[in-house]
């Protein structure tokens, strides 16, 4: 799986080339904790069934995240958290998780698409 990012103004570019699922409860507790680097072309996905407020900590997590919020497609939020103290909530039905850097150029109202390969 792939991750798509479509620009308000600007050219569609692949955000992620290798997307991982946190599908069951156990990877979403889990998410990127105890991962001591991330690789580039990196995300991982939290799809949820309904959009609701979602929180993101960094409790045991080693590396800076962009984490992006997105709902029903377009992007709400987009943050850089850093490792051990950052904290954030948005609504979402999709959190994505990526290395630090990665999410640059996103911005809320841009569509962001996840794509099978």
């Amino acid at each position: 799986m792939q991750l798509r990012h479509y620009p308000k103004s600007g050219v569609a570019r692949r955000l992620a080339a290798t997307v991982e699922t946190a599908d069951s409860a156990l990877a979403q507790l889990r998410g990127l904790t105890f991962r001591r680097s991330l690789p580039e072309g990196y995300a991982l996905a939290f799809r949820f069934g309904s959009a609701r407020p979602r929180d993101v900590h960094m409790l045991f997590v080693f590396v800076p995240l962009d984490v992006i919020w997105v709902e029903e497609g377009v992007v709400r939020r987009v943050e850089r958290l850093r490792p051990w103290r950052g904290i954030a909530r948005e609504r979402a039905d999709l959190l994505l998780e990526l290395p630090a850097g990665a999410a640059d150029g996103v911005e809320p109202g841009d569509e962001l698409v996840l794509e099978r390969t």
